[in-house]
């Protein structure tokens, strides 16, 4: 029977030291005013200071540093709209590989020049992600493309891990960490990192109430696919990883879920009280402290990862330009 993936202190501490050269070590900031609010030791990691933007980032340098001289020759290829395109974008520039990215041809022009802009050709196919996706696949097969999955895939989700790692280097004493799902590779990645650090850390996870993937599956034993209807693009995903999911069945003590106008409302509160902007996904975790449905004491030291910075400004443009 194959193990299950799993990774030890010592891995994410070796893929920490691989990745070292071309990330920042973003930082834990106290936030007094969540703090009050919650009764809890707050701390967000503001991972909206990483390089494009957010932690996707991390899972690339790791995976394209591990890749075969032939794979880097022939190049990467990947479908998004999001931060995993520029992700993969810039990581591939840094490894000195071609990178090519597939998105919808209804995709925001912003967002098309950023991935452009971190060196990447982008290829515009479909109207939605899944056509987008299948276009990628296409390109495996002709021109040899290597596939980068955007959660479902060990190295990365190595990579993504090490944002824990930092976490708990920089406060020893933590009780909980607070992370985003979408499809799952953050959650495992930081989850795996935390526990074996301490066991007893606990982790929860934060899914929009309107697209909960991962809490159904979990709740149901299997992957399940949904009807998804969350608007926030960070957590809209219809099926999560399967060594995602094994992941977070054996590491996350307890995912919650509330409804996108909270997690708006968090992104608001964010950037009134804490003069951040994080993008609607990083907020969650935010949202869920303010709800109160985290339980746990008055007083626990908790983490909050505010895992990325894109919000998209196209509709502010729009409204104040027009």
């Amino acid at each position: 029977m194959t193990q299950p993936f799993s990774l030890a202190l010592s891995d994410f501490e070796a893929v920490r030291a691989r990745i070292a050269p071309h990330i920042r070590r973003t930082p834990l900031l106290t936030s007094q005013q969540l703090s009050d609010l919650t009764g809890f030791d707050i701390r967000l990691k503001a991972e909206l200071f990483q390089k494009v933007g957010s932690y996707k980032i991390r899972g690339p340098l790791n995976k394209f540093a591990l890749m075969s001289e032939e794979q880097k020759r022939r190049g990467v290829v990947c479908s998004s709209a999001g931060n995993h395109a520029q992700g993969v974008a810039l990581a591939a520039r840094i490894h000195g590989m071609r990178a090519v990215v597939c998105m919808a041809e209804n995709a925001t022009p912003s967002k098309i020049a950023a991935t452009k802009g971190y060196g990447a050709e982008v290829v515009l196919h479909g109207t939605i992600w899944d056509e987008a996706n299948e276009k990628a696949k296409e390109l495996v097969r002709t021109e040899g493309l290597t596939y980068v999955h955007p959660f479902d895939d060990e190295e990365l989700i190595a990579g993504q891990g090490t944002l824990g790692l930092e976490i708990v280097q920089d406060w020893p004493e933590v009780d909980a960490v607070v992370v985003p799902i979408g499809g799952g590779g953050l959650i495992s990645g930081v989850s795996m990192a935390v526990k074996s650090f301490n066991p007893k850390i606990r982790v929860f996870g934060v899914e929009s109430s309107d697209g909960p993937a991962m809490k159904m599956s979990v709740d149901a034993g299997r992957l399940e696919t949904i009807d998804c209807r969350t608007v926030i693009d960070g957590l809209r995903v219809r099926r999560v990883g399967e060594i995602n999911f094994s992941v977070v069945q054996r590491f996350v003590d307890q995912i919650v879920t509330l409804p996108d106008v909270e997690i708006f409302e968090a992104v608001h509160w964010i950037m009134d009280r804490c003069k951040l902007v994080t993008e609607a996904a990083a907020a969650a975790p935010v949202a869920a402290l303010m709800s109160g449905i985290i339980d746990l004491p008055l007083g626990s030291r908790v983490a909050a990862v505010l895992s990325g910075g894109n919000l998209n400004l196209d509709p502010l443009r729009a409204l104040t330009w027009n």
